[in-house]
């Protein structure tokens, strides 16, 4: 870093502040699906794919009708419908891949204070709790739609139901995430225990 005042270097900085920030951008750009089979990469990127598009189409939307509104005083009178519609599917391929990617937002904090078997057994309570929940919203969503799915909007004239279905094939394929990612982590845990240290042997 440059001292300003003095129009030098301060000692004992070496780009350590830049060389951090650039290692950050790195990883944020980074595939994040690097090493992943093939099968798990083209469904992560399916799931991207249907994420980008309801993104882009809400942006879209939004901004036309924004557009329109300020400059010619016309308006899109079903563009509100049309993004609320679009939103539970952008929250769900959104919680789909954060839960194929690791990443949900945790406090770890107390949990990297547990030993390795007490760590293991609160993962496992912790995904076998979010499995239930996820599950639980989708069967409640299938109910909902059944019930009330028909219901049309004023302006679209489209199901309502478009809407929460988006929470029935998020909760449950978020918990088939889990339910996949669970069964990984008993592998590799049961793995860790077959072959013990080359000190323990």
């Amino acid at each position: 870093m440059v001292d300003r005042e003095r129009g030098g270097v301060e000692p004992g900085d070496d780009g350590l502040g830049e060389r951090i920030a650039e290692a950050g951008r790195r990883k944020e750009l980074a595939n994040p699906d690097i090493g992943l089979p093939p099968l798990d990469r083209i469904v992560n990127r399916c799931v991207e794919v249907v994420g980008v598009a309801v993104l882009s189409t809400i942006v879209g939307v939004i901004f036309v009708n924004a557009f329109g509104r300020y400059a010619f005083n016309v308006h899109l009178i079903w563009a509100e419908e049309l993004v609320l519609l679009l939103v539970p599917w952008l929250a769900m391929t959104g919680v789909f891949l954060a839960v194929r990617r690791g990443t949900m937002i945790r406090i770890e904090y107390f949990f990297e204070k547990l030993p390795g078997s007490a760590k293991r057994g609160v993962a496992s309570a912790g995904h076998v709790v979010s499995i239930a929940v996820l599950v639980f919203m989708g069967g409640i969503s299938v109910n909902y739609v059944m019930l009330f799915g028909s219901d049309e909007t004023a302006y679209l004239q489209a199901p309502k139901g478009v809407a929460t279905v988006a929470l029935a094939f998020g909760g449950f394929g978020a918990a088939l995430a889990f339910v996949v990612e669970f069964y990984r982590e008993y592998r590799a845990w049961t793995a860790d225990r077959a072959d013990p240290p080359p000190g323990m042997k």
